[in-house]
């Protein structure tokens, strides 16, 4: 983004900080009707941000605990060495977006199943054992002559992690046998910036849909000149400008929301008699859908047929030298936006075996649904899991249709098929 900026490739208005209160830093060298809009835009950024759900466990003290975490980083360099410690840190850089924002969810059902199960043996098989666990005291051989005996051959737990585990931050940072505690928090600190900026990830098309959809209705509620009104449009214009090449957040978000609007403000005689829609309610839909939707679910429900065909959205892919249109079937090409939008757009990888062939190595899974991992950029990043997890690290993927394993035991990455 700098880079752009920096040879005119493209403007950078304002940064908006999703915080209490939420901060924006305008351009210095905006005019007076750009801020307008820019200010118009951020309010709207500052509402979705405290309104839709998805941001509903958003640390809003972020900006302090970066400031913190930044001080503590100095120090370590300080420390353990410059060039030590930026080496690490762009080791968790490297997989920083495999983390699971659900995992306080999983966390929660743990816990509940941890007490349920708290005051029976540590066999691991709770209440199926029978055995209950006490507190250890001298008379503990008294107590045990009135309980039953865990048989010693209960099924213990095979695998780990018992299930497979999305956030591989975490479970690095709590697995990994060789690391030190700044090197863990570092690791920690890495996944919690991660994990606040995951909701933007998950609503960016929501969300700069909502602020240009309220920059255009305030600026146009303004007593604007001749000049502002012309500087106004050529400036909106250029953030809605649709690309040839990839999707325009704000176009896409703003159109989908206008379309909300409208057709529950005038629902037709099909819609009214199917969905029970009095009409003049468009308003109150737009604001119901912030709340609840993030990008996937709002395209899924709100992309109509007529939305892709008015806005002539494809699919494409390179043909030989050239990227060719390569489909334009409306159902297709809504499906592959929504495949494009899943787990943020990053691959889906998991955590098989946190000790692979009873070494110690990490056995990593890609969840293939369609979509190649790129090979190039999979074999520079082994090296970086590697230097984390301290051990052999294997991945499992499918190139071609066939299964691969790729693995890198500190000095080369190799590949088999399986």
């Amino acid at each position: 983004m700098k880079t752009q900026y920096d040879y005119n490739l493209s403007r950078i208005y304002e940064m908006v900080i999703n915080s209490n209160p939420c901060y924006a830093f305008l351009l210095e060298g905006n005019s007076l009707v750009q801020n307008k809009l820019v200010i118009a835009h951020v309010l709207a950024h500052c509402d979705f941000f405290k309104n839709n759900v998805y941001f509903k466990h958003t640390n809003r003290n972020m900006v302090e605990s970066m400031a913190s975490a930044a001080e503590r980083f100095r120090g370590y360099e300080l420390k353990y060495g410059k060039d030590r410690v930026e080496a690490f840190l762009d080791a968790v850089i490297s997989i920083q977006e495999h983390v699971d924002p659900y995992h306080f969810i999983k966390a929660g059902r743990e816990k509940k199943k941890q007490e349920k199960e708290e005051g029976f043996c540590a066999c691991g098989q709770g209440r199926k054992c029978g055995k209950r666990h006490r507190e250890e005291t001298p008379y503990d051989d008294l107590w045990e002559l009135d309980e039953p005996k865990c048989a010693g051959h209960c099924e213990k737990p095979r695998k780990f992690p018992p299930e497979p585990e999305k956030d591989l931050l975490l479970f690095i940072m709590e697995h990994a046998r060789d690391l030190d505690d700044w090197q863990r928090d570092i690791i920690s600190v890495i996944r919690q910036e991660m994990l606040y900026f995951w909701p933007q990830l998950e609503t960016k098309i929501m969300n700069e849909g909502w602020a240009t959809y309220w920059h255009l209705r305030i600026m146009r509620e303004m007593d604007l000149t001749e000049a502002e009104a012309v500087e106004f449009a050529k400036m909106h214009a250029g953030v809605i400008q649709p690309s040839r090449v990839r999707l325009n957040p704000y176009h896409l978000g703003l159109k989908i929301f206008e379309d909300i609007e409208r057709r529950w403000n005038e629902p037709t005689g099909e819609e009214r008699k199917k969905y029970n829609r009095s009409g003049g309610e468009g308003r109150r839909k737009i604001f119901e859908v912030r709340e609840q939707e993030n990008d996937i679910s709002f395209l899924r429900n709100y992309l109509t047929k007529e939305l892709i065909e008015e806005m002539d959205l494809y699919l494409y892919k390179k043909m030989g030298y050239d990227w060719k249109v390569s489909d334009k079937d409306w159902e297709k090409v809504k499906d592959g936006i929504l495949s494009s939008l899943t787990n943020g757009g990053y691959p889906y990888i998991v955590v098989e075996d946190g000790d692979f062939n009873k070494r110690g190595d990490l056995y990593l899974k890609h969840c293939y649904e369609g979509l190649e991992l790129d090979v190039f950029y999979l074999e520079k990043t082994l090296p970086y899991v590697y230097r984390l997890w301290g051990r052999s690290v294997h991945l499992e993927t499918v190139i071609d249709n066939k299964k691969v394993l790729f693995s890198y035991n500190g000095e080369k990455v190799s590949k088999k098929f399986i």
